[in-house]
């Protein structure tokens, strides 16, 4: 699975002229599912997700979740759309391939179970509409985005020269 995370003010998503979803401040991720995905590397986004320190504290840092930087006041949103494009091949020619993308009879159910782990962790989670067209508006705070891909994060990670971590 691959996502973009971008930490946000508000965002929503149209389909056929209708807000189909919408949050205020949290995260909109736009979600890619490849042929090989499963529910675990669904599990292992989730987890990463929501534990991502993209949100500001007290000074102003980024060191906090977005649990965490709600204070226990108001509940943590997220906007997810769905976004086969992110596994488009780009290598030969002009017009990308998208043989590396689930199809839409293994993407649904992964997408659904995803959304369903967000919200069973706490995160309300609004969506757009499977395999509709769909106009995506966000307020980008920061700006803050994160690319993460499943592949990578079940990788060992390599020490890095400098030694930090």
């Amino acid at each position: 699975m691959k996502a973009v995370v971008q930490r946000v003010g508000r965002a929503s998503v149209t389909v056929e002229g209708k807000v189909a979803g919408s949050i205020g401040r949290g995260f909109a991720v736009l979600l890619g599912i490849s042929r090989a995905d499963t529910e675990e590397e669904a599990d292992i986004l989730v987890k990463k997700l929501v534990s991502l320190r993209i949100c500001d504290d007290a000074d102003g840092v980024m060191n906090l979740s977005l649990p965490d930087s709600c204070h226990g006041s108001v509940i943590p949103e997220m906007l997810v759309v769905s976004q086969f494009t992110l596994y488009a091949d780009t290598r030969k020619g002009n017009r990308p391939s998208y043989i590396g993308a689930a199809p839409p009879e293994l993407a649904q159910p992964l997408y659904e179970y995803f959304v369903n782990a967000l919200r069973k962790a706490g995160i309300r989670t609004e969506t757009g509409v499977f395999r509709a067209d769909m106009q995506v508006e966000l307020v980008n705070d920061g700006p803050v985005t994160i690319i993460l891909d499943t592949d990578e994060l079940k990788r060992p990670r390599k020490q890095e020269a400098s030694g930090n971590q």
